[in-house]
């Protein structure tokens, strides 16, 4: 299956620390990691895991730091729509510091402010044969180009709703899964209920909203229900996230909405346990529901 990931790319700096810095403080890391990231980036990285060919719609460019980029994003075997190729000022950054008792994590980014590509030279025959769209709402005009030649095929279309992005309005309507975080809050939205009420408004009909170790509330089939998720002890939260939206995107291909993120939840906790953004691929092994049997990635994939 084809899988077509529109969105952030940056290069994360990831630090593993005991507690975080206090203003003019100076620490010594545990541990560090670098790795591309962003929402899409990440998503896409997951997707391609699972045995799929995910293909990036970014703007990564040509300054150095893009060749860090592009030499992991090989190394995954992704496939790259580069939206500026010739783009030579430097790509977003991220520094990120993770909290080792709590698996908590500090991050400050430029995200996508400087690096906006305009849609008006977008080639849509990448859509050809992609069987599933993730949108993450940080290349917002060429997304909504995508999401609506998405819906003219019938390709369905997922957004991550990390948090509310100017734009979005226009790509909702397009939308078949809304899987939002409990920071995304639409205009005049506060809590979920308003969250859940303006997504169903514009008509979409499969809605989640995440919250951490907290329940995933869902609304599908006129159902509003909620999925509990795993306990666990996390060791990086950085992530979880696009992970999960992932994740999602494999299962949603042959599953029904309510498993699967009942499946993408239980690839977003094992990711939890592990420090950094990949290493969680090579360690996914989880307690199967009844019983004490473990899951290997072969039972979850499949």
């Amino acid at each position: 299956m084809n899988g077509l990931f529109v969105g952030l790319t940056t290069l994360d700096i990831i630090y593993l620390a005991d507690h975080f810095p206090h203003s003019n403080e100076k620490i010594v890391a545990l541990d560090q990691t670098i790795a591309a990231g962003g929402p899409a980036t990440n998503a896409a990285i997951t997707f391609q895991h699972f045995g799929h060919q995910g293909t990036l719609l970014s703007m990564v460019g040509n300054h150095p730091i893009s060749q860090l980029i592009c030499a992991e994003l090989e190394d995954c075997s992704l496939s790259v729509f580069d939206l500026s190729p010739y783009h030579s000022s430097p790509p977003p950054t991220s520094s990120i510091i993770v909290n080792k008792l709590t698996g908590e994590r500090a991050v400050i980014s430029i995200n996508a402010i400087k690096s906006q590509a305009k849609a008006d030279k977008l080639s849509l025959e990448m859509l050809q044969d992609i069987d599933i769209i993730l949108i993450d709402g940080h290349q917002m005009a060429v997304s909504q180009v995508i999401a609506q030649e998405a819906h003219f095929r019938g390709i369905p279309v997922v957004i991550d709703g990390g948090s509310w992005k100017p734009g979005f309005d226009q790509v909702l309507p397009y939308v078949d899964y809304a899987i939002c975080s409990a920071n995304f809050h639409p205009p005049n939205c506060y809590d979920n209920d308003d969250v859940f009420n303006y997504l169903k408004q514009v008509g979409i009909a499969n809605i989640a909203i995440t919250n951490g170790e907290n329940p995933i509330k869902y609304w599908t089939h006129q159902e509003f229900d909620s999925i509990e998720v795993s306990q666990i002890k996390a060791v990086d939260t950085l992530g979880a996230g696009d992970v999960f939206h992932g994740a999602f995107c494999h299962f949603i291909l042959s599953h029904n909405f309510i498993d699967s993120l009942a499946k993408a939840s239980e690839v977003a906790a094992v990711a939890c346990q592990s420090f950094g953004t990949r290493q969680w691929m090579e360690n996914l092994t989880i307690s199967a529901p009844d019983n004490n049997q473990k899951l290997t990635k072969n039972d979850l994939f499949f």
